[in-house]
């Protein structure tokens, strides 16, 4: 290389990397767009919608939520990787991001490389209810039932790779047990053949199983967290019921397309984290279950890649295939 041209290359950086600057400090100039990867309604898009409304008000600019859902997450999710990495695109995501690597060996994207992760906003235990007619109370009849009757049990999900789902493959393989899967598409199905007694026991997210618990539809065996939960706390934890050191729950995050300017995404880390510091907003979120969080860019991916180790393992150990 000529000494000319490397000069040359880094007049290019240089000018580059003052473009980015002058972008940053011009945003927000228009709408921003939040992609939810799942259909309205569900966590995914709850937390999307709470924590957009309190971030464009900071931001001076409205921040559209576009519903994107199919294929795990993956159309939703894509749409943000093939994006323009301005600043005006980013995504809700949820546990299935890290699951769909492992799951899925033909994702459109690269996990790692094609997001640029900007703070996890949320995460939520799963809790397990068992329709009112099963002959179980608890944690240790269910293990007992389940054990007397190999493959005579059923449990729904909400599809295949959800949380939902590898939390009880994580169950099963601990506890030795068999139960035949049922995935649905979300949980509403689920739930509804729980209580109508078609299922017999489920894992999900607090919020709506827990209303179903209270109202006498369902019975709560256990929640997979290390301490009990506020809008379930007669509920025991699972350490509590008998199965020592198991937690598992789902999350929410913001992503943005790779090669989103540094500045941008500090900036809404920081205005993600002012609003999950909303006392309003934490109450909604405590009174389904949902555990705020607000966390550094770095500190997100980190956590990202941790989660794809830990459902890797699971879905490789139970073979688990995606349905194409």
């Amino acid at each position: 290389m000529t000494r000319g041209f490397a000069r040359a290359l880094g007049a290019v950086a240089i000018l580059l990397a003052g473009a980015g600057s002058a972008q940053a400090q011009n945003w927000p100039n228009k709408p921003i767009r939040m992609v939810v990867p799942y259909t309205a309604g569900g966590y995914t898009d709850l937390m999307a919608r709470l924590v957009s409304e309190k971030m464009s008000t900071a931001l001076g600019q409205t921040i559209v939520i576009e519903n994107k859902p199919g294929a795990n997450a993956v159309i939703g999710t894509d749409a943000v990787a093939k994006a323009a990495p301005d600043g005006y695109t980013f995504g809700t995501v949820i546990a299935a991001h890290s699951v769909n690597p492992s799951l899925n060996p033909k994702l459109p994207y690269d996990t790692m490389k094609d997001f640029t992760y900007v703070s996890l906003t949320s995460v939520a235990p799963l809790i397990l209810i068992a329709t009112p007619s099963l002959p179980a109370k608890d944690m240790k009849e269910l293990i007992a039932l389940a054990k007397s009757k190999p493959g005579q049990l059923n449990f729904a999900s909400s599809g295949i790779g959800s949380a939902a789902h590898l939390t009880m493959e994580m169950l099963k393989s601990r506890e030795g047990l068999n139960l035949q899967h049922i995935p649905y598409k979300g949980t509403a199905g689920a739930l509804q053949d729980t209580v109508g007694g078609q299922i017999n026991v489920m894992f999900d997210v607090i919020g709506p199983l827990m209303s179903q618990v209270k109202s006498g539809n369902a019975k709560a065996l256990a929640v997979a967290a290390n301490a009990r939960v506020p809008a379930a706390g007669d509920v025991p934890t699972m350490a509590e019921a008998g199965v020592a050191d198991f937690t598992s729950g789902t999350w929410s995050g913001i992503i943005a397309p790779a090669g989103t300017p540094q500045e941008i995404v500090d900036r809404v880390a920081a205005e993600a984290k002012k609003a999950l510091a909303d006392p309003e907003l934490r109450k909604k979120l405590d009174d389904q279950g949902i555990v705020p969080m607000g966390t550094s860019p770095e500190e997100f991916k980190t956590f990202v890649t941790g989660e794809i180790a830990r459902w890797k393992k699971v879905i490789t150990d139970a073979d688990i295939k995606v349905q194409q």
